[in-house]
């Protein structure tokens, strides 16, 4: 099972506003929403997270990427591929 630094584990009651057709088609359909709400947000915060990291590391990504470019890859010779 793969570690989630996003999840806790532990569930607290929250208050959503959704379309009341999205609500019924997905009840019929048997869907959970609670699983999937937590799901999509779950996604979406761990993007926003990826952003945040490329962003806040963006200079040193510029850095590594023209000294591979210059240097090449440090093991490079060892790949088979």
């Amino acid at each position: 099972m793969k570690h989630d630094p996003i999840a806790s584990g532990k569930r607290k009651p929250v208050n959503l506003s959704l379309d009341t057709g999205v609500i019924a088609v997905a009840r019929e359909a048997g869907l959970n929403l609670s699983q999937i709400s937590e799901a999509a947000i779950s996604l979406e915060a761990r993007k926003a997270r990826d952003r945040k990291w490329k962003e806040d590391n963006r200079e040193w990504i510029a850095a590594h990427n023209r000294w591979v470019e210059t240097n090449g890859l440090p093991l490079e010779k060892y790949r088979l591929f």
